[in-house]
């Protein structure tokens, strides 16, 4: 476990705790019968903090970026149309089923 992962998971406490906070500060105001008219100052803060923390850890805990290889046998044109306009190139839509059976309904 790497230090991005502990601040993620020190990011997740911080939130969950700022929601209970919040639960709980809604639930005084619920027996003392004053209406809710926000959280409090310091729930904000702890939701700056939790946030902040979680962001960092979700750019530092995946890694390094890495170049993309030009060379590679993935990034080769599937057809050259006689019109260069429109290139075709590996996609998601080579999963898709070739033949459909819906039907248009008159």
């Amino acid at each position: 476990m790497g230090a991005g992962f502990v601040v993620g998971v020190l990011g997740g406490l911080v939130l969950a705790h700022a929601a209970y906070s919040t639960i709980h500060y809604r639930g005084l105001l619920k027996i003392m019968e004053e209406e809710f008219s926000g959280p409090p100052m310091n729930v904000v803060l702890e939701l700056i903090i939790g946030l902040a923390l979680c962001t960092w850890a979700a750019l530092a805990v995946p890694g390094k970026f890495l170049s993309i290889n030009l060379d590679s046998e993935e990034n080769r044109t599937v057809s050259l149309p006689a019109n260069l306009d429109f290139m075709i190139f590996n996609h998601r839509g080579k999963r898709l089923p070739l033949e459909t059976d819906l039907k248009l309904k008159h």
